[in-house]
């Protein structure tokens, strides 16, 4: 189902560390609305996903998002590599590196662990595919969030890449929604029920 190649899909090379960033960027890392909770989701949801072309989407768009995993890990490597003493402590990263060192963890930038509990599979395509809209608008908020913060070109050229790849997703999303409710072909979308053959109560 995977193929990996050894190189990120897109380059990463920040020349000047910055704790401070890095313990901001983590959480696209390992937060709520992050690339590890987003490529977990996705790859989950494609098993119930009723139409084989939504679910090679879910498994090209979570596999993607694994991609993206690795490149916000570079980020936080290459702006947390050979930091001197007064560096964490003047960057604020303090408290990251009590628990965590130089390595990099999956969790948000307040501090709060990776969690399955960030998830959200219900098996059923419309609720699946209205939370997978909502949790691209999500991370595209989270990467101009950081674009705000952020002042170093390297850092901001790779966060602006995946932001717009953010606004892909969601557009993919929206057409496979389309397509749900084109194959329900019922106007009460909420009403659908996969293992009945329902769509409309009165059908």
């Amino acid at each position: 189902m995977f193929v990996y190649e050894k190189e990120l899909q897109y380059p990463v090379k920040i020349a000047t560390p910055d704790p401070r960033m890095a313990s901001l960027i983590i959480s696209q890392y390992g937060g709520p609305d992050g690339e590890l909770s987003a490529s977990l989701r996705y790859l989950s949801q494609r098993f119930s996903m009723p139409y084989k072309e939504l679910k090679g989407l879910l498994t090209d768009i979570g596999t993607e998002e694994l991609g993206h995993l690795e490149i916000v890990g570079a980020m936080v490597h290459q702006l947390t590599r050979s930091l001197t003493h007064q560096e964490i402590m003047d960057g604020g990263f303090a408290p990251y590196f009590t628990d965590h060192g130089a390595g990099v963890y999956p969790q948000a930038a307040a501090g709060v662990p990776n969690t399955t509990a960030f998830l959200a599979v219900k098996g059923d395509p419309i609720t699946d595919l209205h939370e997978d809209l909502a949790a691209e608008q999500k991370a595209r908020t989270t990467y101009e969030n950081l674009l705000h913060q952020a002042d170093d070109p390297d850092v901001i050229d790779v966060l602006r890449y995946l932001r717009e790849r953010e606004i892909v997703h969601y557009q993919r999303f929206a057409e496979a929604l389309g397509i749900v409710q084109d194959n329900l072909n019922c106007k009460n979308f909420y009403a659908y029920n996969p293992s009945l053959n329902l769509c409309c109560p009165n059908q």
